[in-house]
């Protein structure tokens, strides 16, 4: 039984939207990933642009998914953009890959993130700490922290979208004014600090970090190539934000405030990145040795466990980095755990109403919420935790979720051709012109992956081709029960 006409609130203004987008965004990634990016582009210049290349794709991405969300604000997003531009297997297969892969291996990526730095205050929480041995898996007090976490939160989500909502806008406002004293506080410090000047020597040197772990000077299409295999860190560094059109009829007046959303949240993201980075070149040199006995030498690229920001941290504050950048951290994951838990079971729910997901999970709870879904989701994303497969998972499905972001702005272009009669009261900005620019832009990096990361590039695609019978199965099985 559908009770979504009856049962789904329109709760969520303008304000959630942008929390949901920003929120969706921040999480560990801003802290970690711009080391791989330093030692895949070496110089400070080419740091920045990779940063700034990848601000600018999510912008535009962003503003260009506006137009689809105004025309089809309905429950799931991105899965009915697809299927209704397509046909049911290209949706389903974008279901399947958000499921199994995207959205629970995220959630378990970041649960984990946050138990790690959770360590730091609590030493007991510890990957060496073991508590119970199943087999061959090993259950240590880190993961028992990340599952309870999960847990937790897919609970707080079955209680409604006004709860979930308000702990969101909490923890996405705490974040944003964190960064931003983060970056207050290095512009004032990095004036007394002499690293500006070793940066400036090296501006525009790029280099990359071989296996022997030295430097390998790159010109030409080496520099090309070196940026875009440094986007995918940055890029899903900035990942998440389209969340916001999963909850489309939860959202009041959403033909306005889902492209708003979309806009201001990735303008704002993308804001604070640039200006994070910045701090990282302004206090911390980019280069350094892997042997190195202080945060200076080791630099960003060899920043320790990647932490760069901690590594900033330390040369602003001293001894107190490690704990203060712990608990940025913990807020930061968190809310954008909070995030992707409440958003991703839409998806889920508008698969089932489809008959490509579990029947119940197109079902509302008291609440007004997809409750099954919720905690369908739950479990798997618990499941990856104790696999500890999900970051190899995520790595896998790179090239396939660029994939399906190139035919959702494709999307636009065939939509525009197909349904004219759809009432469009949001129009891509700069079309054609800029989405043919994100398009061209995607199969670009596509290209670079699929040359220089075919592991990763041809593992992701079987993940999403494994869906192809799994489409066939379930919709066989469903027309013999409605039979």
């Amino acid at each position: 039984m559908h009770q979504q006409d009856n049962l789904l609130k329109k709760r969520v203004n303008l304000f959630d939207g942008i929390s949901l987008v920003a929120g969706s965004m921040i999480g560990s990634g801003i802290f970690i990933v711009s080391a791989d990016i330093a030692r895949t582009v070496g110089s400070p210049g080419w740091f920045m642009v990779v940063w700034l290349i990848t601000g600018i794709i999510t912008v535009i991405g962003a503003v260009s998914y506006g137009e689809l969300a105004a025309m089809m604000p309905q429950a799931g997003g991105q899965y009915v953009y697809l299927k209704k531009s397509y046909n049911p297997l290209i949706g389903f297969l974008f279901g399947w890959t958000t499921f199994l892969v995207v959205q629970c291996g995220s959630i378990a990526a970041v649960a984990v993130a946050f138990a790690k730095y959770s360590g730091v205050i609590i030493p007991w929480i510890s990957e060496k700490n073991i508590l119970l041995q199943l087999g061959p898996i090993g259950i240590n007090s880190t993961m028992v922290v990340a599952i309870i976490m999960i847990i937790f939160l897919t609970w707080l989500n079955t209680r409604g979208i006004v709860t979930g909502k308000t702990v969101q806008n909490f923890f996405t406002s705490t974040k944003v004014i964190a960064l931003l004293g983060f970056v207050l506080i290095g512009i004032i410090a990095s004036k007394s600090l002499g690293i500006n000047e070793i940066n400036k020597e090296a501006l525009w040197d790029a280099s990359k970090i071989g296996s022997d772990g030295q430097a390998i000077p790159l010109k030409g299409f080496g520099i090309i190539a070196a940026v875009g295999t440094a986007l995918v860190g940055s890029l899903f560094a900035s990942d998440a934000w389209y969340n916001v059109t999963y909850i489309s009829e939860e959202v009041i007046n959403p033909r306005r405030n889902i492209p708003l959303s979309l806009l201001f949240g990735t303008l704002i993201v993308t804001f604070i990145y640039l200006l994070t980075n910045y701090i990282y070149i302004k206090v911390l040199p980019l280069t350094g040795s892997p042997e190195g006995t202080d945060v200076i030498s080791r630099g960003i690229q060899f920043a320790t466990d990647d932490r760069v920001a901690t590594s900033a941290m330390y040369v602003i504050l001293g001894d107190y980095a490690s704990l203060i950048m712990a608990l940025f951290i913990i807020v930061s994951t968190f809310g954008c755990n909070q995030a992707l838990i409440l958003a991703g079971p839409r998806v889920y729910y508008a698969m089932a109403r489809d008959k490509l997901f579990f029947r119940k999970a197109g079902e509302l709870n008291r609440f007004g919420v997809p409750g099954f879904a919720l905690v369908v989701q739950g479990i798997w994303s618990v499941l990856l935790c104790l696999s500890g497969t999900y970051n190899d998972l995520l790595d896998f499905v790179i090239f396939a979720v660029l994939i399906f972001f190139m035919l959702t702005i494709l999307s636009i272009f065939i939509l525009r051709v197909k349904r004219l009669d759809i009432p469009r009261p949001y129009k891509a900005f700069g079309y054609p012109l800029v989405p043919a620019l994100y398009i061209l832009t995607t199969v670009f990096i596509m290209i670079i992956l699929l040359i220089y990361k075919p592991r990763y590039t041809f593992a992701g695609l079987i993940i999403v081709l494994a869906g192809i019978p799994v489409f066939y199965l379930w919709r066989r099985y469903s027309r013999k029960n409605d039979n």
